[in-house]
């Protein structure tokens, strides 16, 4: 589902964490040898213990086998164990992300804002979040 660019972006991001930048996070799923998916993310600027999660690729032979469930529970427990309070994903609009947006949804990611028009016309930028707190935060500003 990726375009050149994208997929451009995804290899800068690996060879950036390779070379040592702090900022991007990976963490891969293998099955004995081979990489079968990965994940992305890293702290938000100017934010305490907001993470962007930025990618999660399965290999499509693997998808619908709990290998991205399991990608995105371990960046769970990494930023829960760390200062991780929430977690923010952006994706697309378009219908071919439908299954990436309810993959979000029923791992109990609410979507909580929409731009219309971002990536393209009538491409949409969809923004999900996770409150690692388990609600804590909206509790303390009630």
């Amino acid at each position: 589902m990726f375009r050149p660019d994208e997929v451009a972006i995804a290899v800068e991001l690996l060879d950036d964490a390779l070379a040592g930048d702090e900022e991007y996070r990976f963490l891969g799923a293998f099955s004995g040898e081979e990489l079968v998916g990965y994940a992305c993310w890293g702290p938000t600027s100017g934010t305490t213990g907001t993470y962007d999660l930025y990618w999660i690729v399965v290999d499509p032979a693997r998808q619908g086998q709990g290998v991205g469930t399991q990608l995105l529970r371990a960046v769970e427990r990494e930023l829960t164990a760390g200062d991780g309070r929430l977690v923010i994903v952006e994706t697309s609009s378009r219908a071919d992300y439908g299954p990436t947006r309810a993959f979000y949804e029923r791992r109990g990611y609410a979507r909580v804002a929409q731009i219309p028009g971002y990536y393209a016309a009538g491409d949409d930028l969809v923004i999900y979040l996770k409150d690692l707190t388990h609600a804590v935060l909206a509790r303390a500003t009630a």
